[in-house]
Order: C-alpha cells, then sequence, then structure tokens
C-alpha cells in the first residue's frame, strides 16, 4: 500500500472511535485531566462539524474513583473496584458532558458489557441507539459497566471494547490514544535499537509478537492488547491508529490525512467483511416469504424489507438472529438479522409501520430488515 492510500484511510473515515486509556484520561491517576479532555472534545466537536460520526471510548472511572474515594493503590476485591467504578463514572461523565457542551455538542454515556455484545437482541438494541445517536449528532461516550460485571464476562481492557463498538457500528477507523507515540520493534524503553512502525497490516503475527508486555499499573491493557484490537476491528474493515494521545491536534491531523502514530490497514473492505459473516451464517432460525413488489425492492432498488410487503413467517426466531429472505417461490433472495422475533413479524405481515404500536404495544424499527444488515443472495 503507498504512503498516499494509508493517509487516505483516515481521511475518508467517515465514522470513527476513538479510545482513550486510564492514564491518559486521569493524567498518570492524578485525577481526571480537564485539559486534555478538552482538547479531545474540542477535536471532536471539529470533526462531527465536517459531517463525521465519532464515538468516544473512554477508560478512568476506577481511577478517577479511586482519587475521589482517597484510595491511593487499585484495591484487588472485586466490590471495591465495582464501588471505585460507581463513583468514578459520575466524574467521568459528568467531564464529558461539560467539555462537549462548551463546543455546543450534546453527549450521551453508554454502559455496555460483555453480555451485551454476546447476546444477538442485546447487540442490536446496542447497535439501533448508537446509530440513532450519531445521527442525531450526539457524541456517545462508552465505557465498560465495571459497577456490575464480574472477571468472567470483562471485556479485560478497553481496548477490545474499542474494538467491538467498532465492529458493532461498522466504524470506518478506530484511533487508539495512548502514552506511547505508537508501535516499536521492540519496548524502546528498554531497547535502543528499537525502531518504529509507521505502517503494517492489521492481523500480522509478528506485530504480537514485537507488542508483547503489559502497561501502566493504572490501566489493564499494554500495546498487546492494542494490536488484537486492531486485528479484531480489522474483522468488519476498520483500519487502526495507535497514536500518542498528547500530539497536538492528533485527531485532525489524523483526519487530514497526516501520517502520525502506526496505521494497522485493515485488508477487508468494510461492506465486504459484513456481507460475508452474514453470507456464512449458517445457523438460519428461520424466514420470511416476501411478494414480488418487494423483491423488487430488495433486488434491485437496494431498499430495506418492510412488513408490508411480507406474506409469511417460518419457523421461530429471535431479534437479532439471522434470517432468510424467499420470494413467492421459495428462492433464497438476500438473509440478514431480523428486528422483530417471529411472533412479531406473524403480527405485522402486510401492515404498514403506523399500525405496529396497535399491534404490538410498541414499535422499534419500521423495517423488517434495515439494508444495512441484509446481504442479497444473488
Amino acid at each position: 500500500m503507498t504512503h498516499q492510500t494509508a493517509s487516505g484511510v483516515m481521511r475518508d473515515a467517515r465514522r470513527i472511535v476513538v479510545k482513550v486509556g486510564s492514564s491518559l484520561v486521569t493524567n498518570e491517576g492524578r485525577g481526571l485531566d480537564q485539559v486534555a479532555i478538552g482538547e479531545w472534545c474540542r477535536q471532536l466537536s471539529t470533526l462531527v462539524r465536517e459531517g463525521r460520526e465519532v464515538i468516544m471510548v473512554s477508560s478512568g472511572a476506577i481511577a478517577e474513583g479511586m482519587k475521589r474515594l482517597g484510595w491511593s493503590s487499585r484495591p484487588h476485591e472485586i466490590h471495591e473496584l465495582q464501588a471505585a467504578a460507581a463513583v468514578g463514572q459520575m466524574g467521568l461523565a459528568q467531564m464529558y458532558e461539560t467539555r462537549l457542551r462548551e463546543h455546543g455538542l450534546g453527549s450521551a454515556q453508554v454502559l455496555l458489557t460483555h453480555a451485551d455484545l454476546a447476546d444477538r437482541e442485546r447487540y442490536l438494541n446496542a447497535r439501533s441507539t448508537l446509530l440513532t445517536l450519531l445521527k442525531l449528532g450526539v457524541v456517545p461516550v462508552i465505557n465498560e459497566n465495571d459497577t456490575v460485571v464480574t472477571d468472567e464476562i470483562k471485556f479485560g481492557d478497553n481496548d477490545t471494547l474499542g474494538a467491538l463498538v467498532a465492529n458493532l457500528v461498522e466504524a470506518d477507523a478506530l484511533i487508539i490514544l495512548t502514552d506511547q507515540k505508537g508501535l516499536y520493534t521492540a519496548d524502546p524503553r528498554k531497547d535502543p535499537a528499537a525502531q518504529f512502525v509507521h505502517e503494517a497490516q492489521a492481523g500480522d503475527p509478528t506485530l504480537e509478537t514485537m507488542a508483547g508486555g503489559a502497561g501502566s499499573s493504572l490501566g489493564k491493557g499494554g500495546m498487546i492488547t492494542k494490536i488484537l484490537a486492531a486485528k479484531r476491528a480489522a474483522g468488519s474493515g476498520a483500519s487502526t491508529v495507535i497514536a500518542w494521545g498528547r500530539e497536538p491536534d492528533a485527531l485532525l491531523r489524523l483526519a487530514r490525512g497526516e501520517a502520525i502514530g502506526t496505521l494497522l490497514v485493515a485488508q477487508t473492505q468494510k461492506n465486504q467483511a459484513r456481507k460475508q459473516w452474514m453470507a456464512d451464517h449458517l445457523q438460519l432460525r428461520g424466514a420470511v416469504v416476501v411478494d414480488a413488489g418487494a423483491a423488487v425492492k430488495l433486488l434491485e432498488e437496494g431498499k430495506s424489507l418492510l412488513p408490508i410487503g411480507m406474506t409469511a413467517v417460518e419457523g421461530e426466531f429471535s431479534r437479532g438472529d439471522v434470517i432468510a429472505v424467499r420470494d413467492e417461490s421459495g428462492t433464497e433472495i438476500a438473509r440478514g438479522l431480523a428486528n422483530y422475533a417471529s411472533s412479531e413479524a406473524r403480527l405485522l405481515c402486510r401492515k404498514p409501520s403506523a399500525e405496529f404500536e396497535k399491534l404490538l404495544g410498541y414499535t422499534a424499527e419500521p423495517e423488517m430488515l434495515h439494508r444495512d444488515n441484509l446481504v442479497l443472495a444473488r
């Protein structure tokens, strides 16, 4: 890949997930760094005004809670960690809300657990919420829900969470801001011969060898978690940049195509990755049958599937399951994520969206399958 093409990866990114670590957010544990958070929020506001969609994944709740509780060392008891997170989360959300509001932007706190993304229905709910917030011009500020999780269901670090959020919303890019300039061939603090890696392919196994070792005492991740996060993000077509969080205007300069930090390029295109995942989904829970008009809208016009075009529902499935779409002859023409369970879908067949609330007692999406969540079979 040429340097010009590489720089274009970030310049062309429209939906961006930015992750910042504990040591940056809390100034090495001394409390929330108002200046640094203010700088990131200023840059985020500029990106939003340029028409980009941004999500912030921010560590720092436990470290801020420790400071507010007067604790000098990180506790080991899970309930004490959860208490610190509960206290610190208040300050973290308040800080982002204040700093983003100064630039005319609204913010939303979103706390996630592994279970939210492992369960298909909750996954789809989280995705719908985040995409709605982005559409409204609001910046979601995401953290792991440390007040309720245990070690068995933790993401483990917010680098992993950042990558999963990038997958969730199909981001174009993941930017991981850290306390190092980027990736080196060895730890530069121990090996003076270590060379800086400007660009590499996400998922290259040699990167994991380079990045071995743990991070600071505050955060749980080291460079290895960032390399693995980039590999995970690449699965949905998002490229990753690992850069120094205190680099002046780092987010804006990256968005202009400047080469800052280490760029780990995803080899799979975003749409291609998602379609491959859908196409490879072998366990279809059920299907909906559609009339000729709906089939044309799907196949030729690139539209979503509306329940008014459905004539029958087959099998039993839940919201978020992958289901088939069949035409009147029984041929599969598409597959995708169901916005409604089979029992609800049966009630919605042949019905316009205006009647959904009367039939179900609520309304979620107007589509049975949104075009972003379906792939054509031919």
